[in-house]
């Protein structure tokens, strides 16, 4: 058999894996989509194989290089505030006189999310800020703006409020901070989250002494370096599960220990989840709440896993936004990258399994496979409809009896004759997205496709419906976007056409005011479905997918490490276990995964569940 290169595991996030760890795969064996029996029954799979790899961070290359600076930044002035010279300038205070219209409370439950644009690493905090209101689109309406613009009684006109403090106010930095939203936030009895810096500044603003009769700890005497630095912090415990925290060298900006006070008259601060160091194995408070503040000791955004300490966050959001909240635990399944070189049998084998453990699941469809340069076709170029493989078109329709629900994934999911970065075979290489394998065989993210505008991407879009109804198929409601990876434009055309996106995305700098930057942007996945910045729903996939072999630094992926990590998912109250399978895998690791995943509680679901 000749050898070719194998289908990418690409992740979902950005081009900063040259920070981190190598994306992708090396050589494969034979042709895309076959399989060839092996003494035990099982099916040894060549070509193509299921590398959609989850990388451990989640911000652009130019953003994680912004992101070193700032924790430089971050560490430098806790040293001096530490030693009580750090100077804040407060925000200025409004003119005298001054009357502020208020606006409309939003109806139902409503969010509040602040952040910081202050200073030359100010476009992190709209990231973050989008990140946090993604999460909280789950509950109801979201308002996004800088603190600055903060006007007194906002807090009032919100079920809860969301700070993210990403920009360290003191020395030449102005505190950007509205002395109304310190005032604010103490007064009232709504839930206000408060994420990283800056609340040494409320204390200050509001009186330590009235910060701790009505919380319980001093800010004022909280630091992120102990002394002798921030500590190798790598596991974070709540509601009885270890989640990990995998921050690089050079990238960590540490987790604020609190001071907690103790003695007559202060009030029980609770310690919601519990960091410990991976090196000495010291334990400090990772997230606390006392009266209506809950604190949590850093932005967990910027680099997380599947079983990551972001999970806390997530259901954190409950107790401010939904806190009658029931325990309940659901799963999804989806089988990723079906085209019409698919083998019609592996589908029906896995459907049969599916359909007799009465488990509904999405089928990833991709209408149009093209090899345009004959890179597994001997040097032949190559290209398949629905309507010239009626065998697959009937498998499909076989699943589709027997409770699959149809869903698009892309139009081709490769881009023209180029490579893209491997060969320009459908399922390989993305399609919204340009990227190239560096010299260390890493995927570096290159920015939108250089035609990306509104017109070219409907226009993928609409070739793509019509070739489902081309071949006799219902038009498909739901979208993955190939490889995870569009534009902000794009994002958008596929919201005006799906019900919803089924994935992990990416969110650029400018999203929430002015022009987005294709270059600084994060990315994200959910543990529940979401009303993204976007306006378009989002459901869940937080689990990842199936890879039996190591890849570039990468160690496999077996049904043991996604049961694990559905466990980890345990700690959101109301959360999904959604992962994704190929099917021209065999089908007991499938088997292994969802009856791993149900020993521990989950209920699988179809995709329609996932939004009640």
């Amino acid at each position: 058999m000749r050898k070719a290169r194998a289908r990418s595991r690409i992740p979902w996030i950005s081009a900063v894996v040259m920070l981190v760890a190598a994306l992708l795969g090396g050589p494969a064996l034979s042709s895309p989509g076959r399989a060839e029996a092996a003494g035990t029954g099982d099916s040894l799979i060549s070509g193509q194989l299921a590398r959609d790899l989850i990388n451990p961070t989640s911000l652009s290359l130019k953003s994680a290089q912004d992101l070193g600076a700032w924790v430089k930044t971050q560490l430098s002035l806790d040293k001096l505030r530490r030693a009580k010279s750090l100077l804040v300038q407060p925000a200025p205070r409004p003119r005298t006189g001054t009357q502020t219209a208020k606006a409309a409370a939003p109806a139902g439950t409503s969010a509040l999310v602040l952040y910081d644009t202050a200073g030359p690493y100010g476009h992190l905090g709209e990231l973050y800020a989008m990140a946090a209101a993604n999460l909280a689109g789950h509950f109801g309406s979201v308002t996004a703006k800088p603190v600055s613009t903060y006007t007194a009684g906002l807090v009032e006109q919100h079920t809860a409020t969301v700070y993210i403090g990403s920009t360290y106010y003191g020395g030449t930095l102005p505190d950007a901070v509205p002395a109304a939203f310190y005032q604010d936030a103490l007064a009232t009895s709504r839930p206000v989250t408060w994420i990283g810096d800056n609340i040494w500044n409320m204390a200050n603003a509001v009186g330590t002494g009235a910060f701790g009769q009505k919380y319980g700890w001093d800010p004022t005497n909280s630091f992120y370096d102990t002394g002798g630095g921030v500590g190798n912090i790598n596991q974070v415990t709540y509601r009885g599960q270890q989640l990990t925290r995998k921050v690089p060298a050079g990238q960590d900006g540490g987790v604020l220990h609190p001071a907690l006070l103790t003695g007559p008259g202060y009030p029980q601060v609770t310690q919601l989840a519990q960091a410990k160091d991976g090196t000495s194995g010291a334990t400090s408070p990772w997230a606390i709440r006392s009266a209506n503040l809950t604190y949590l000791g850093e932005i967990p955004f910027a680099y997380v896993s599947e079983s990551d300490r972001v999970i806390v966050f997530e259901d954190l959001l409950f107790d401010a936004l939904a806190p009658a909240t029931a325990e309940r635990h659901r799963a999804f399944v989806r089988l990723e990258d079906i085209s019409p070189k698919a083998d019609p049998a592996q589908l029906k084998a896995i459907a049969d399994y599916l359909y007799s453990q009465r488990i509904p699941y999405g089928i990833n469809v991709i209408p149009v496979y093209t090899d345009p340069k004959g890179a597994y076709n001997d040097g032949v170029a190559e290209t398949v409809t629905l309507t010239q493989a009626p065998a697959v078109v009937n498998a499909l329709k076989y699943m589709l009896a027997r409770g699959a629900v149809l869903m698009n994934h892309g139009y081709t999911h490769q881009y023209g004759n180029a490579d893209n970065p491997y060969n320009g075979v459908t399922g390989d290489d993305f399609e919204f997205f340009r990227a190239h394998v560096d010299a260390s065989d890493n995927v570096i993210y290159d920015g939108p496709v250089a035609e990306d505008s509104t017109v070219w991407a409907q226009s993928r879009v609409t070739a793509g419906l019509a070739a489902f109804t081309a071949a006799g198929l219902p038009k498909p409601t739901l979208w993955t976007t190939p490889h995870y990876a569009a534009s902000a434009t794009d994002y958008r055309v596929f919201g005006q056409n799906f019900s919803a996106r089924l994935e992990r995305s990416l969110y650029f700098s400018g999203t929430l005011g002015g022009t987005a930057d294709p270059g600084r942007y994060i990315g994200q996945f959910f543990p529940y479905a979401v009303k993204d910045v976007y306006g378009t729903t989002v459901l869940p996939e937080n689990i990842g997918n199936y890879e039996p072999d190591e890849f570039n630094n990468h160690p496999p992926r077996l049904p043991a490490d996604l049961i694990a990590s559905a466990k980890a998912n345990l700690a959101v109250r109301d959360g999904v276990a959604s992962f994704f399978y190929h099917p021209y895998y065999p089908v007991a690791p499938l088997q292994q995964t969802i009856e791993g995943m149900r020993a521990l509680g989950y209920t699988f679901v179809g995709p329609a569940d996932l939004t009640r």
